[in-house]
C-alpha cells in the first residue's frame, strides 16, 4: 500500500483533525530519500565549490534565498543546517531525511580532478553531519565508481550506516553501464546499499554529457542485484518531452528491485511526468517520497486538476516537505517511503565478504 493510500482524503473533517495531528505515527513516518547536504569549504570539511560554480545564477540565489555568507563558510553552513532542521521538524508527515553528498570527477587513474570537479561535499562531512542529529539525519555519501578506491569506500560507507550511495553521471563525468564498474556494483548488492542515480537533464551542475542520464544505462546495476533508485521518478527535465516513461515501465516489469524518487517533479521542467505518472497507478508501488531539497516545491501541476479547496490547502502549506506530500496526494500520485525498502535490503546489515 503506498503511503496516501493509507490517508483519509474523503471526509474534510477527518482529513484535518488527522493533519493536526502532527505525531501521528502513520502521518510522521515518510524518509525523504533526496535531500541536498550543501556545504561549503570551511578548510576542515573537505567540501570544494568551483569559482564557476559559486558565481552562476543559481548557487547565488541558494546563497541569498537562505541569507548564506561565502565568506563566512562555517557559520553559512550550520545557518543550512538549521533552516532544514526547522523545516523538517515542523514537518507533520516527513520524520527522517537521507543527506545526499556530492562525490567529484575522477581521471582515467581513479584520482580527484579538481579542475573538473564543480561541486564536492565529502562523504566525512556527511557522516559527521548525521552524527549531530542521528534521530532525523541518515547518511547518503557519495561514490564515483571511476575513483580508484571505489569498492573501499562503498564497504567504509557501508559500515559507517550509510543507507544509499548517491551519483550524478552526467556532472561526475561516469558511464554507469561500464563493464568495468561490475565489481563496484556487485559491492552494492553485497552490502545491500541501495544505488541512487540523477535521471535525466542536469541543470544545476554542469553537465558535460547529458547522455548519462539515461535511466537505460541502470541495467548492469540492475543485473547485478543492487536495488536501484532512479531520481526525480525518470524523468528526461526538458519540460514537455518525457521519453523515459517507456523505460521507466519496461526497468519496473523487469526488475523487482528497481525504483525511482519523486524529487523534483513539481519543478516547471519535470512536471510533465508527474502528470504521466498520475495516470499509471502500476508504477506508484515503485515511486518513493523525495522532495531535492532545498530546491522549492511548486503547486502549478494542480491548476485545474483539483478542486478549489484541496488548491488553497497546497497553496498556504509553506512547509516544502508536507506540499510535496499535498501535490501529489492532490493529483492522486501515490508513493512509498525509503523505509519500506529498507527494511527489505538492510536488515540484516550485510557485511564484508574477506574470502
Amino acid at each position: 500500500m503506498t503511503y496516501s493510500e493509507q490517508r483519509v482524503t474523503n471526509d474534510a473533517r477527518l482529513a484535518e483533525r488527522a493533519k493536526r495531528a502532527s505525531r501521528d505515527t502513520v502521518q510522521k513516518s515518510l524518509i525523504d530519500c533526496h535531500v541536498h547536504l550543501a556545504a561549503l569549504p570551511d578548510g576542515d570539511n573537505g567540501c570544494y565549490i568551483s569559482p564557476k560554480l559559486l558565481r552562476s545564477p543559481l548557487f547565488r540565489f541558494l546563497l541569498w534565498k537562505h541569507d548564506l555568507s561565502p565568506t563566512e563558510p562555517r557559520e553559512a553552513n550550520q545557518r543550512y543546517l538549521d533552516h532544514l532542521l526547522t523545516e523538517l521538524r515542523a514537518s507533520q508527515h516527513v520524520s527522517q531525511v537521507v543527506l545526499l553528498g556530492m562525490d567529484g570527477f575522477y581521471d582515467q587513474t581513479g584520482l580527484l580532478n579538481r579542475q573538473h570537479t564543480d561541486f564536492l561535499v565529502s562523504n566525512d562531512y556527511v557522516f559527521k553531519t548525521v552524527q549531530t542529529h542521528p534521530d532525523v539525519f541518515l547518511a547518503g555519501p557519495s561514490i564515483n565508481p571511476q575513483r580508484e578506491d571505489a569498492i573501499d569506500e562503498v564497504h567504509r560507507c557501508a559500515d559507517a550506516g550509510a543507507v544509499l550511495i548517491k551519483v550524478l553521471p552526467n556532472a561526475q563525468h561516469f558511464n554507469p553501464a561500464g563493464q568495468k564498474y561490475k565489481s563496484f556494483y556487485r559491492a552494492l548488492a553485497q552490502r545491500k546499499l541501495p544505488f541512487l542515480s540523477h535521471v535525466g537533464y542536469e541543470f544545476s551542475l554542469i553537465g558535460k554529457d547529458q547522455s548519462l542520464g539515461d535511466p537505460d544505462r541502470l541495467r548492469l546495476a540492475l543485473d547485478e542485484g543492487v536495488t536501484v533508485i532512479a531520481a526525480h521518478a525518470c524523468s528526461y527535465g526538458l519540460m514537455l518531452h518525457e521519453k523515459f516513461l517507456p523505460t521507466f515501465q519496461e526497468l519496473a516489469r523487469r526488475y523487482s528491485h528497481f525504483y525511482a524518487d519523486i524529487s523534483a517533479l513539481t519543478q516547471p521542467h519535470r512536471l510533465k511526468m508527474l502528470l504521466h505518472l498520475r495516470h499509471c497507478p502500476e508504477l506508484h508501488s515503485r515511486l518513493l517520497f523525495g522532495t531535492d531539497y532545498p530546491l522549492s516545491v511548486f503547486h502549478m501541476a494542480a491548476w485545474g486538476r483539483v478542486g478549489l479547496g484541496t488548491l488553497w490547502n497546497m497553496i498556504r502549506t509553506r512547509n516544502r516537505f508536507d506540499r510535496q506530500v499535498e501535490v501529489c496526494n492532490g493529483l492522486g500520485l501515490g508513493f512509498r517511503s525509503l523505509g519500506d525498502i529498507l527494511q527489505l535490503s538492510q536488515h540484516p546489515r550485510a557485511t564484508r565478504d574477506e574470502s
